[in-house]
């Protein structure tokens, strides 16, 4: 929908901004959010009452973050995850104690993806 135009949008500019160019035209952050709405109900932390667009952010927030620690992995990372994903969540009402499990599965996906 229109949000998810906005998010896969703004993800874009992030990731092209923050990134070394390499890793940032490497990845598509629309076809990965894609991915995630089409997949994220398998996924063991997924709530089935819980609609993507909680979720969206977060996979969208696991794809920059990738891009903009190059070469660190996501537990070396993760207080700082933690710390902004505030300003990060759009109008996801999850908290990092939700929301960092699939920000670490959009971010294994890309890692792996490489």
């Amino acid at each position: 929908g229109p949000v998810g135009t906005v998010v896969g949008a703004a993800v874009g500019a992030i990731v092209g901004g923050l990134a070394g160019k390499g890793v940032a035209e490497a990845i598509d952050p629309t076809r990965e959010l894609t991915y995630w709405r089409e997949n994220y109900r398998s996924r063991p932390y997924a709530d089935k009452a819980t609609a993507f667009d909680e979720y969206e952010p977060a996979y969208g927030y696991g794809v920059a973050s990738y891009t903009k620690y190059p070469g660190r992995s996501f537990d070396d990372v993760d207080a700082s995850l933690s710390r902004d994903w505030n300003a990060s969540r759009g109008k996801s009402t999850l908290g990092w104690d939700r929301a960092r499990f699939a920000a670490h599965d959009a971010w294994d996906r890309v890692s792996t993806s490489r």
